[in-house]
């Protein structure tokens, strides 16, 4: 039976930086603008150039939509919070930004493991990696990472959702976040917070496991090829994951397992859900030739040269 009586809960957010809160507003708005641009812009370019109709940029232009999406499930809210004198949210909708953003989070780790398997396979197996890498069979790779990622957080969500909240109701952070918001529970948290660590190792550990096995079997591939040229060029089509893999797991891991006080917290969940889903972008366009190239296309066209 549900024994809540908590109705809604309320963001502390940056509260103690009272006097900074319009700063902070227009430096978050403008980031999110940048993040929007930046990666509707990859969806476009793989959508509109035949040269990027590939499995790898297929899964970038999946990655992107995914940072939309984390980024969206977040920030609006956040950016309300930061201009209105109400800063209360739902219990309902609490529990739904939880389950959206931990569920995307999740996403996002085993989509890396599917680039990195994309990566391994065509530099192993460069002759049967268009015969493997079908239409098909590139759209039930990016699939599954949203499947396991929604069912994955959904356990540990519900169970934490049907526990008892008659206490405090006030959450130390600026979204529902499962920490912060463990701590509000009255009843005992110990099952609770087992659940949700036995599932956040699965949810990230496991990905990372398959994406250094993966990356091990490339290294290896890449010693054995003859010549610096033909080495450099087979490790450059790699480098961008590598950046951005560590990119999301460095954030990750300081969101996560970071120090508990709040306001590091909050920090590290700003570069998590803002700075990251800047970043990747760029990373994907000024290391690699191809996307330069096809970007610097479309934007003649438009321009009119």
């Amino acid at each position: 039976m549900n024994q809540t009586t908590v109705k809604e809960f309320v963001f502390l957010a940056f509260s103690s930086f009272h006097q900074f809160q319009i700063f902070l507003f227009i430096i978050i708005q403008l980031a999110y603008i940048v993040c929007l641009v930046e990666n509707i812009s990859v969806i476009i370019l793989v959508r509109v150039k035949p040269s990027l109709h590939t499995p790898m940029y297929y899964f970038i232009s999946t990655l992107s939509a995914l940072e939309l999406f984390v980024t969206s499930a977040i920030i609006p809210k956040l950016l309300a919070n930061l201009i209105a004198a109400d800063n209360t949210i739902s219990f309902a909708g609490c529990f739904a930004q939880l389950f959206v953003s931990d569920s995307l989070g999740t996403t996002e780790c085993f989509l890396l493991a599917v680039m990195a398997f994309d990566r391994d396979l065509a530099i192993n197996n460069p002759l049967y990696y268009k015969v493997i890498m079908t239409q098909n069979t590139c759209f039930g790779l990016a699939a599954l990472p949203w499947a396991l990622g929604f069912i994955t957080v959904l356990i540990p969500t519900i169970y934490t959702a049907r526990l008892q909240f008659s206490g405090p109701n006030e959450i130390n952070h600026f979204y529902c976040h499962l920490a912060p918001i463990q701590d509000l529970i009255c009843s005992n948290q110990f099952t609770s917070k087992l659940i949700t660590n036995s599932v956040a190792v699965f949810a990230t550990f496991f990905p990372f496991i398959l994406i250094l096995g993966f990356y091990a079997h490339i290294i290896v591939a890449i010693l054995k090829i003859k010549g610096t040229e033909n080495k450099h060029k087979a490790f450059s089509t790699c480098s961008a994951h590598l950046i951005v893999v560590n990119l999301i797991y460095c954030a990750a891991l300081f969101v996560y397992l970071g120090p508990k006080d709040g306001h590091y917290r909050k920090f590290f969940a700003l570069l998590y859900t803002v700075v990251t889903p800047i970043l990747n972008p760029l990373i994907y366009t000024f290391r690699n030739k191809e996307v330069k190239a096809a970007f610097s296309k479309l934007s003649a066209v438009h321009m009119g040269f």
